[in-house]
């Protein structure tokens, strides 16, 4: 038998709180109180006898057999309630042992202790294997025979009677069944404590790596989020600061002041997505154009207030003006901000947004992939491709929403392009961002590019059935 079936020995295994756990908590209960009354009543007998003679050794005997019982059950119990403390599972069979003799010495001594051998039947059943358990409750039955007719018919000479011998084979036979039966709740009741305890393993062990899953996507975000925004605000600042210091040394004050314009104008920029970094919330480029944004009200013109009261400045038969799509704003302001930013560097670079099609409402995650990727496409163009020309293109297709970046500049060979582990210096990972970024929307993303033949950068997003589709 499996050691975890006689791994105790008073039987008492932690199940739970299962209806077998409570089936085998009672039959413990049972055994016990057994075993304590039927020691009980032998005692009273002899005391009833009188203490003379042999009955002090066999009152010492009794006094020994209890005290080991008792031993073992509580260190047993113990174990099971604190696993730390000692165990003594490893000594259950040479417990077993030591009350099968004590009890052998008493039922030589007396007839009263005889009745003993049932909740032994039980022990030696679950403590010992099956193959084992069987004939020691067969030889236990036969040493109760022979001691009732040794103390109640052999010392007269007499023979041995039948309900001597039938009387404790049913009662063997009575105990091995329920032995079996309470074997079979006792390991039902440990698989089910093993079943529960390794859920629980498994319940933990999937939280943590949800856990860690989770920290490892918000680690790649932020990545992605500081790469895509602030990074790329600071390395504008560097380079202004860098022409600004250059001009100053030229004597050049109105280019220096330029500059250095250039980089009050970035730094804000970088100060507000770092504030709505923190926050969480979209990007700042799309408060500027949301509907009942005061900002976004007079972006076209500050002093136009026809806006707060349109019945008075708007003639009664001119069109309402239809508010600019926040994404197809920032775009545009983007375009006018690279071209600005080539320029103070002395390049010139033309930048334009062009749109094709009728702009829809967008989910919040695909205006962010979109604009993160037009900042982090136009920031290597005018700071890697020395083009002359670069074009955004946003087009709504129906079922998809699609952006170009085109330029004129060198160019390069995407196939060479195999390594997005990024440089030391914390540079490189825009391409991986972007495709991360797309990726996660279920998009595509295309790169087509040659030496000296200038780049594309195409992105396609499906608006239907996608991770984001259903966001508001």
């Amino acid at each position: 038998m499996d050691d975890t079936a006689r791994s105790t020995p008073a039987g008492n295994a932690t199940p739970g709180t299962t209806e077998a756990a409570v089936i085998l908590r009672i039959l413990r209960v049972c055994l016990h109180s057994g075993f304590a009354v039927l020691l009980l009543v032998a005692l009273v007998r002899l005391l009833g006898t009188g203490l003379q003679g042999t009955n002090w050794l066999t009152l010492g005997l009794a006094l020994i057999l209890a005290t080991v019982y008792v031993l073992g059950t509580v260190l047993e119990k113990r174990h099971s309630t604190d696993p730390s403390r000692f165990d003594p599972r490893r000594y259950s069979q040479l417990w077993l042992a030591a009350v099968c003799l004590l009890w052998l010495l008493l039922i030589w001594a007396s007839a009263d202790f005889v009745w003993l051998a049932f909740p032994l039947f039980f022990l030696q059943l679950h403590v010992l294997p099956l193959r084992l358990a069987v004939p020691a409750n067969v030889l236990s039955t036969v040493l109760v025979i022979v001691a009732l007719w040794f103390h109640n018919a052999g010392a007269d000479g007499e023979a041995l009677q039948l309900p001597m011998v039938l009387g404790p084979a049913f009662g063997a036979a009575f105990a091995v069944v329920t032995g079996l039966a309470y074997r079979a709740l006792y390991l039902e009741a440990e698989n089910q404590r093993f079943a529960a305890a390794e859920l629980r393993r498994t319940r933990a062990e999937l939280a943590r790596s949800q856990h860690n899953a989770g920290t490892l996507a918000e680690r790649a975000r932020l990545a992605r989020e500081i790469h895509d925004t602030l990074a790329q605000g600071f390395s504008s600042i560097v380079l202004m600061g860098r022409s600004a210091e250059k001009s100053l040394d030229d004597g050049d004050t109105a280019t220096a002041r330029d500059r250095l314009r250039t980089v009050q104008e970035t730094a804000s920029a970088n100060l507000a997505e770092a504030r709505n970094f923190v926050r969480g919330l979209q990007p700042p480029a799309f408060a500027e154009n949301q509907p009942g944004n005061p900002a976004g009200q007079s972006v076209g013109n500050p002093a136009d207030t026809s806006a707060d009261n349109p019945a008075e400045d708007r003639p009664e038969n001119s069109p309402r003006e239809t508010p600019e799509d926040p994404l197809v704003g920032s775009l545009r302001r983007l375009c006018e901000k690279t071209e600005t930013e080539a320029a103070a560097r002395g390049a010139r670079l033309r930048c334009r947004f062009d749109l094709e099609g009728t702009p829809v409402e967008l989910p919040n995650p695909y205006r962010t992939t979109l604009l993160r990727a037009a900042q982090a496409s136009l920031a290597n163009v005018w700071v890697h491709a020395r083009a002359g020309t670069a074009v955004v293109t946003l087009s709504f297709l129906g079922s998809e929403v699609a952006m170009d970046i085109y330029d004129d500049g060198i160019g390069f060979d995407p196939s060479a392009v195999t390594d997005h582990t990024g440089r030391p210096d914390g540079s490189g990972y825009g391409l991986k961002s972007l495709q991360e970024r797309v990726a996660a929307l279920a998009g595509s993303l295309d790169i087509e590019s040659a030496p000296g033949e200038g780049t594309v950068v195409a992105i396609r997003l499906p608006l239907a059935d996608s991770p984001a589709g259903n966001e508001p």
